[in-house]
């Protein structure tokens, strides 16, 4: 396992250990797991959208969570008693995603559609955070003179 070295940085920043832990962490992820599998899409400028295919899943079953800036999202079937399966191929295993959110990204909402877990997500800049134009003054400032 490859791990990356930000201490470069620190020299020069403050504040950076949050993208070291994102950095490890995404070094540390199993690829090999991809259930559920999963959608990320931009929708418009400040809008987004995780789609999570959960087939079998009811609203009871699923549990979406923010904490700080991480986005949970498990599920869990209690399993039907008194079933015998000849088959089973529709994965029914408990799962949890996580996700890091970027600052000002707030959930809007969730909605349970066709086997799709849709989890909104909007980018709220507040006022003080955007960027705003300084005016410029051509009044001559009156100099003070040395005793």
């Amino acid at each position: 396992m490859r791990t990356i070295d930000f201490s470069p940085l620190f020299r020069h920043s403050v504040g950076f250990d949050r993208l070291q832990r994102l950095a490890d962490a995404a070094l540390q992820t199993d690829s090999a797991n991809g259930y559920p599998p999963y959608n990320i899409e931009q929708l418009g400028e400040d809008g987004y959208r995780i789609s999570m295919a959960v087939a079998g899943f009811g609203e009871a079953d699923l549990d979406v969570t923010v904490t700080e800036n991480t986005l949970v999202i498990s599920g869990k079937i209690d399993d039907a008693e008194d079933v015998t399966y000849l088959h089973r191929g529709i994965a029914g295993r408990a799962f949890e995603r996580r996700f890091e959110l970027a600052d000002h990204i707030k959930v809007s909402g969730a909605n349970l559609v066709n086997g799709l877990l849709q989890v909104d997500l909007v980018r709220e800049v507040p006022e003080e955070k955007k960027p705003r134009n300084i005016s410029i003054n051509t009044k001559a400032i009156p100099h003070k003179k040395a005793a």
